[in-house]
């Protein structure tokens, strides 16, 4: 490979000829990239959880293979609207509401079925807030309570168990965000209140406060549960719209249109295999179990893939063996 130029921001992505690998400059050096998905029953797994009206459910499915969702246990509390994320193994939902607001953090084994088990607990009750994360960390970005919305970035360390701990903050108290992930940055998309269309971003690895990147484009307010990525692309839809929007992750700017879905939806769940993005339940404005597809790394409308075991919006979501944040 060449030498490395004088200037590269982190997290761009480049290919290695002589390892034949993708790698990412993470500010001191360049790191490789893992884009395999773990082959469960065909193929990387998609989990969401909880919905509003608060629910306990967790459901599951192989992404690259469409189809209906099946059972896979139940949380230790019925909830909604809390932030979550994964590592390749292991699945995390942090707050929520049911209806009265929670500080509880769950996880579950993605590869097994059955039901969540206490990590720990949240610095202070919360809902609302974006979840971001990487093979490391899941990361609960904002969010709100009875006091009002906050500003506040949490974290844990997803192979342990224990209490979040601090992060930083956004640049604005907001709640109601969608988030996304590579495997070096986090993105924080739309919010409520002020704002609306405002994209922050957070270096995973480090602690600090967001910083700006950009702005969508049609989309805004009430993104929650509208955020997948690719750790090359990350796409944002919902808003109670049919709109599909994407950024590349490494280079701050604007959204683009990606396409449209099916169906007008808002407070949708999504997943991600890094290769296939997958937008279910929300409201078209009826609540609805529908679930599409699209691939992420070109730009179209979404496809019919199945359908949720009932419908569902509010719930956790973005988690899964191989999102782009791993």
């Amino acid at each position: 490979m060449s030498n490395i130029p004088d200037s590269v921001p982190t997290g761009a992505i480049r290919y290695n000829t002589d390892s034949n690998k993708m790698e990412c400059w993470i500010g001191t050096k360049w790191m490789q990239i893992s884009v395999s998905s773990p082959d469960l029953d065909g193929g990387a797994r998609g989990v969401i959880a909880g919905g509003n009206p608060a629910t306990n459910t967790i459901e599951f499915f192989t992404i690259p293979i469409a189809g209906n969702t099946t059972d896979f246990g139940d949380l230790t509390r019925s909830d909604f609207l809390g932030a979550s994320g994964s590592s390749r193994t292991r699945g995390v939902f942090m707050g929520g509401g049911s209806p009265t607001r929670t500080n509880e953090i769950d996880f579950i084994t993605i590869s097994s079925t059955g039901n969540a088990t206490d990590f720990g607990d949240l610095p202070n009750v919360m809902a609302h807030g974006a979840g971001i994360s990487n093979q490391t960390r899941c990361i609960m970005a904002g969010g709100g309570n009875s006091g009002g919305v906050t500003n506040a970035i949490t974290f844990v360390t997803t192979a342990s168990t224990g209490n979040a701990v601090d992060f930083g903050d956004t640049a604005i108290a907001q709640e109601h965000q969608a988030g996304a992930s590579s495997p070096t940055r986090g993105l924080i998309a739309g919010g409520n209140p002020s704002t609306a269309d405002a994209i922050q971003f957070i270096t995973i690895s480090t602690t600090g406060n967001a910083q700006d990147f950009g702005n969508l484009q049609a989309l805004g307010d009430v993104m929650m549960g509208g955020g997948l990525a690719s750790p090359i692309r990350a796409i944002f839809a919902g808003n109670y719209t049919n709109k599909i929007e994407s950024v590349t992750i490494a280079t701050k700017g604007n959204t683009s249109s990606f396409g449209e879905m099916t169906a007008t939806r808002g407070c949708p769940f999504s997943n991600s295999d890094s290769i296939r993005g997958v937008i279910s339940g929300g409201k078209t404005p009826s609540v609805v179990n529908t679930m599409e597809y699209i691939q992420i790394m070109t730009e179209g409308n979404g496809v019919d893939f199945g359908d949720l075991t009932a419908a569902n919006q509010n719930g956790f979501d973005s988690v899964s063996t191989a999102h782009g944040g791993l």
